[in-house]
């Protein structure tokens, strides 16, 4: 489980998380949505300690993330986050590869290279290996450095908008891919989105934030209402049962 008891994050005198207490359950999917300037990523970045808390406690199966020693939190929770450009020109196993900095320190054995196969496999990047990142689309460098975070086989796994530059039919393949590393794998996914369909459709529990506030977490089922979400976005939504899905409408053409 990762839970925040209390969390700030200030930028000088300005508050971007307000005292935030949350569980995010373990063996689960977890979307954490809500407009912009919520806080949403802002709290990943906390979560993953990729940027400093100014008040509170993250842990995540019980450790603290402010005071675990980071290759030991390194072996818990892998995040990818939104700016995920490699400066230097990597082939797709190269990029893969370093998600086993963490237990190869560079020195990559079988098993490490058994995991690198393994992740390539699982997202579909086996003809890709050996092509380089900059002759790739948005989409398959997105499923690329997706492939070098499940490459560090933690049960954590945080991601920062996984569905950008994706088209719908890989987007849709994407979240079918995270649910199956839920599912099969065990793994706790969380994932920050816009998309506030995606999230009703696949994962197990929504956080809703706004203005650096949560304001609603549960099932998708407690939080995708209309009168929960018309608050959040500050519009009109209106949600419809479809095939067992709640979908949200949320176009005004008047």
């Amino acid at each position: 489980m990762i839970e925040t008891r209390g969390v700030v994050k200030r930028h000088g005198s300005t508050t971007v998380l307000h005292s935030v207490d949350t569980q995010i359950p373990a063996g689960k999917f977890t979307a954490i949505i809500g407009p912009n300037g919520a806080g949403k990523s802002t709290l990943l970045s906390m979560i993953s300690r990729l940027a400093p808390i100014s008040a509170g406690q993250v842990l995540i199966n019980g450790l603290d993330v402010a005071t675990t020693a980071s290759d030991a939190l390194a072996k818990v929770m892998a995040i990818l986050r939104q700016e995920n450009q490699a400066s230097l020109r990597l082939t797709v196993r190269d990029l893969v590869s370093f998600g086993r900095f963490p237990h190869s320190k560079g020195r990559m054995t079988p098993e490490d290279t058994r995991h690198v196969d393994q992740a390539l496999d699982f997202l579909q990047l086996d003809e890709l290996a050996e092509r380089y990142l900059d002759e790739l689309s948005g989409g398959q460098r997105q499923r690329a450095y997706i492939a070098m975070v499940l490459c560090q086989d933690t049960p954590y796994i945080l991601l920062d908008e996984p569905l950008n530059n994706l088209d719908m039919a890989h987007a849709v393949r994407m979240m079918q891919l995270l649910r199956r590393l839920v599912r099969e794998r065990g793994k706790t996914v969380v994932v920050v989105l816009h998309d506030i369909n995606f999230a009703s459709c696949y994962v197990d529990h929504i956080i809703a934030m706004k203005q650096g506030h949560v304001v609603r977490e549960g099932t998708p089922l407690e939080v995708v209402r209309d009168e929960v979400l018309t608050r959040l976005y500050g519009i009109p939504v209106s949600v419809h049962e479809i095939k067992g899905q709640r979908l949200c409408h949320y176009f005004d053409l008047a």
